[in-house]
Parts: structure tokens; C-alpha cells; sequence
């Protein structure tokens, strides 16, 4: 069984995917009052919003408990638009030795897609691959896109 994995959700959005983007690159801290049942509070822990090497601070509620995860602005590619994040602390960090988080948004067309990707290693082969936090991205994505359809 191997340690390492990935796992991609994929979301279309009828919302602005440019908006989508801007968001998770420079207004993080927006998207607590967006999804309030799924991420509680967002804080800019070091350096500046938009940057590569700025770290955020989340609250957020995954499978019935609070969580906490410290993320690092890894990579922002504007061509691609894509924002990586890297876990420094938290509580995924109990079960993953190394947690990478991707978010991309294709713009063609009417309906914008939005790819999750995660890569991971397990730190035991016993623990679960997460798949319940690919459902917490889906709601994620809807409930965003819920709200800049109604604005």
C-alpha cells in the first residue's frame, strides 16, 4: 500500500471563474463569510495577501469536529490560474507528513471548472486517504458560487 496519493474534485460553476480565482490569490479572508459552516476564520499569519510565501491561519469543520491548519502561499500562477497552498501545521499534519493543496479555475467557456487537487503521504498506510475533504471542497465551490450568483 503506498503512502503517498492524490485526489482531484472537480467542480462547474455558472460564477465568475476570474472571481473564483481572485478570491482564493488575494481575498482569502472573504471566505469564511461566504461559507461560514465550512470555514469559520481565515488571518493572514505572515507576509502579504496575493504573495508567494505568505501563511494563513484557517479554522474550519470536517467530519463533525473543529480543525485548525496553518498553510503556506507555495505557488500563484496567474497564466494558469492556480493557487497552491502548502499545510505547515494543523490537524491534517496528525495523519499526512506532507499535505499540498491546488486550486485551478479554467475560465473557457460559459461554465467555469474548478480542479482540487491534493497530494499527500501518510505518515501510517492505515490512515484513511482523504476523501472526506474532497467533499468539503465540493461544498466549498457551491456555496461560493452560490454567493456571486446572488451578487
Amino acid at each position: 500500500m503506498s503512502l503517498s496519493g492524490k485526489r482531484v474534485a472537480q467542480v462547474k460553476i455558472k460564477s465568475d471563474g476570474d472571481v473564483f480565482h481572485q478570491l482564493w490569490k488575494s481575498d482569502p479572508h472573504q471566505i469564511p463569510g461566504i461559507t461560514p459552516t465550512t470555514i469559520q476564520n481565515c488571518h493572514t499569519h505572515e507576509g502579504e495577501l496575493g504573495t508567494v510565501g505568505s501563511v494563513l491561519f484557517w479554522n474550519y469543520f470536517l467530519d463533525g469536529k473543529d480543525c485548525v491548519a496553518k498553510t503556506l502561499v507555495h505557488d500563484i500562477d496567474e497564466a494558469k490560474k492556480s493557487v497552491t497552498l502548502k499545510v505547515l501545521e494543523g490537524d491534517l499534519l496528525e495523519l499526512y507528513k506532507n499535505f499540498f493543496l491546488h486550486i485551478h479555475v479554467d475560465t473557457n467557456g460559459l461554465e467555469h471548472l474548478v480542479t482540487w487537487t491534493v497530494e499527500y503521504e501518510k505518515l501510517n498506510p492505515s490512515n484513511p486517504d482523504p476523501d472526506s475533504l474532497m467533499d468539503f471542497y465540493r461544498k466549498v465551490t457551491k456555496d461560493i458560487e452560490t454567493h456571486h450568483l446572488k451578487n
